[in-house]
């Protein structure tokens, strides 16, 4: 099974074209909080649970 996350698909990232696909959903969250750190300068351990529940809902598992 592959899981896969783009991130115009977060509320208010619309113009991101960052897409990720990984073998398991944990290799991708580690893509997700580095492109999150390198592309938005964010910092995920200071997401809320509220924002890794919503990253969450985006994952696609296919």
């Amino acid at each position: 099974m592959a899981y896969s996350y783009r991130c115009k698909d977060y509320p208010g990232m619309e113009a991101c074209p960052g897409s990720f696909t990984a073998e398991t959903e944990t290799e991708l969250w580690k893509h997700i909080e580095l492109h999150a750190a390198v592309a938005h300068q964010e910092n995920p351990e200071q997401w809320s649970p509220e924002d890794r529940q919503q990253v969450k809902k985006i994952i696609q598992a296919s």
